[in-house]
């Protein structure tokens, strides 16, 4: 398992930025920062909330292990459909939505499928972080429908808000009945605060059961009360 320091690392790498930018971002010197990425410097919680904001990623991301349940390239083609359909029908009036709440409605779609079917709409493995489950994936999937010019990001206040640049959403993973979920559940949202969703997600049984960064089993949205879903 990579350490925090190393995921830090790559994730910086990744991003194309160098250490003189991110040390400037954090207010300390390229030498401190570099004591970061070699593991002999220990960040502070501000500091970690600022380097998750400046690499496009959660604490958690950085926190933890990335885990895609089999490493499948057809479940991360899937679940970016999966979010460029929830974006077309969860967005509000002005055409945007919190990157918050996007990933809510992917989480909502993902579970609510397997309590009908009893199989996941993307296999990904979910993780239960502060805002409610979500895939790791979410945060590079973002990044890549963003460098791909499919979405636009935009600073909010505190909130980042997504945008899609095309009319229409990719379908060819994607089933007509898992098509109708996502809009069901979307139409269900459109318009309420993110704040709202966040609730609902925590008040639900796959976040309750599970520990702070714990992998959450699909299986226990199955004992969730039927209005209790989505």
């Amino acid at each position: 398992m990579n350490s925090l320091a190393e995921r830090i690392k790559e994730r910086r790498l990744a991003r194309g930025i160098s250490q003189e930018v991110v040390a400037s971002e954090l207010g300390i010197s390229r030498p401190s920062y570099i004591a970061i990425e070699q593991g002999s410097k220990e960040l502070t919680l501000s500091q970690l909330e600022k380097l998750a904001n400046v690499l496009r990623t959660s604490i958690s991301n950085l926190q933890y292990e990335v885990y895609n349940l089999d490493g499948d390239e057809k479940k991360s083609k899937k679940y970016l459909q999966i979010i460029l359909n929830c974006l077309r029908s969860g967005t509000d009036k002005d055409g945007k939505i919190t990157k918050t709440k996007l990933a809510k409605l992917a989480y909502l779609a993902d579970f609510a499928w397997f309590y009908t079917n009893l199989e996941p709409m993307s296999g990904l493995a979910y993780r239960r972080i502060q805002q409610g489950p979500v895939p790791d994936e979410y945060f590079r999937s973002i990044d890549e429908l963003f460098e791909s010019g499919a979405v636009t990001l935009e600073t909010k206040g505190p909130a980042l808000m997504v945008s899609a640049t095309e009319t229409s959403a990719p379908r060819s993973e994607l089933t007509n009945s898992e098509i109708g979920l996502i809009q069901a559940i979307a139409r269900k949202w459109q318009g309420k605060p993110t704040a709202d969703i966040v609730d609902f997600t925590h008040s639900q049984l796959p976040w309750k059961l599970c520990r702070p960064g714990e992998i959450i089993p699909y299986e226990l949205i199955t004992q969730e009360d039927p209005d209790n879903v989505y």
